[in-house]
């Protein structure tokens, strides 16, 4: 699934990154800490409203994003012939819930604004010397910048076979999608070193060292 951003000036675009984040892991924890349908119903409804008034982009992007819902779908049908309907009720409400939320705090906040918020998260791991923060950060935010990349590269590439009626095979896809990505790494590469990321941190390796 691709979100793409969504520009404007609504709640969710002015709302802090670390405020919306926060929220999503509330959220969570909320709708796996109770089963009751009433509860969950409430909850469901409150955050459909929320963005759908507040943010239509991002709900219309939930929307057309197949692959998530089918998903879902599949997993609730399992459930309601494995276990019972109640049950498939409350997966649905969970994920269905989940999945919207996060593509509204997805769609609204930049790749940079993850990897500066997970970063700052992730300080206090870094001074009890479990991790770097930055690394923490940098990580989160490629995968959240090359998943839906390579996706949509994956899609041109077919979209570019049945326009020339070329069937779909494994050599004529993966390497434009290797060179397509290998040329996303260096773009993303040229940003990092314009951010010094990586100068700051061979820096504190050698003073690391020094002492």
């Amino acid at each position: 699934m691709t979100i793409a951003a969504v520009q404007g000036s609504g709640p969710f675009q002015r709302a802090a990154p670390a405020v919306k984040l926060i929220a999503l892991f509330c959220l969570s924890l909320l709708l796996f800490a109770t089963n009751a349908l009433v509860v969950l119903g409430g909850v469901a409804g409150s955050v459909f409203a929320a963005v759908l008034l507040l943010c239509r982009a991002a709900f219309m992007q939930w929307l057309r994003a197949w692959a998530l819902l089918l998903s879902i779908g599949v997993v609730v049908l399992w459930t309601a012939f494995a276990r019972d309907v109640d049950d498939a009720i409350i997966v649905f409400l969970r994920l269905g819930t989940l999945s919207l939320f996060a593509t509204a705090v997805t769609a609204t906040t930049s790749v940079g604004q993850f990897i500066d918020t997970i970063t700052r998260f992730a300080r206090p791991l870094e001074k009890i010397g479990l991790a770097n923060a930055r690394d923490i950060g940098l990580a989160i935010g490629l995968v959240i910048r090359f998943v839906p990349d390579v996706q949509q590269r994956y899609r041109a590439v077919a979209d570019a076979h049945r326009a020339r009626g070329l069937p779909l095979r494994l050599r004529t896809v993966i390497v434009p999608m290797v060179i397509g990505t290998l040329q996303g790494a260096e773009d993303i590469a040229s940003a990092i070193d314009a951010r010094s990321i990586r100068t700051d941190r061979q820096s504190e390796e050698r003073l690391g060292h020094a002492d």
